[in-house]
């Protein structure tokens, strides 16, 4: 069992995103669901019994857990998912996935989801070309300024802006 495990507040759709991003990715699944049971003494009248609790679920090995806790506490771009993208391929699939039904576009490769959740997704050319001990600081930049201008990324844009530096 991993030791820290991301924790994901939803307003009221925790099943429907589970299920969602299983479908997404490849090596993924829903752990477990625990439901909201007979209402305790006390509890408020839209006591939601058999709605979604809590939730676990893996994406590519990758342990979350999901709550509906209302809308006391929305999703923000303070915290995204960073999704690392081996080729142009799956950086379209995914992003098509993750904005289909009401997401948005946003930039440098970020979107948010239906849902709220911000994600980034980046291919890893990206990541390498960033990273690379050789590359110039003008090669640097001229990949950020490339990426600064685009929302879904584009991996060959990115390497000519390197190259061309």
């Amino acid at each position: 069992m991993q030791k820290i495990t991301t924790f994901l507040w939803f307003d009221d759709k925790a099943e429907e995103a589970m299920k969602l991003y299983v479908s997404i990715f490849r090596n993924s699944r829903i752990v477990s669901i625990t439901r909201y049971g007979d209402p305790p003494p006390g509890a408020p009248a839209h006591w939601p019994k058999g709605k979604v609790l809590t939730g676990v679920f893996e994406l590519e090995g990758q342990t979350f857990m999901a709550l509906d806790g209302g809308p006391l506490f929305p999703f923000t771009e303070a915290i995204s998912l960073y999704v690392s993208c081996q080729t142009q391929n799956e950086v379209d699939d995914l992003w098509a996935k993750l904005i289909a039904d009401g997401g948005q576009e946003v930039q440098c490769g970020w979107l948010k989801d239906k849902f709220g959740v911000s994600w980034q997704i980046v291919p890893t050319a990206y990541e390498e070309m960033m990273n690379d001990p050789q590359g110039t600081p003008a090669q640097k930049e001229a990949l950020m300024s490339a990426l600064l201008k685009m929302k879904k990324l584009d991996v060959a844009q990115l390497k000519r802006a390197y190259e061309q530096s």
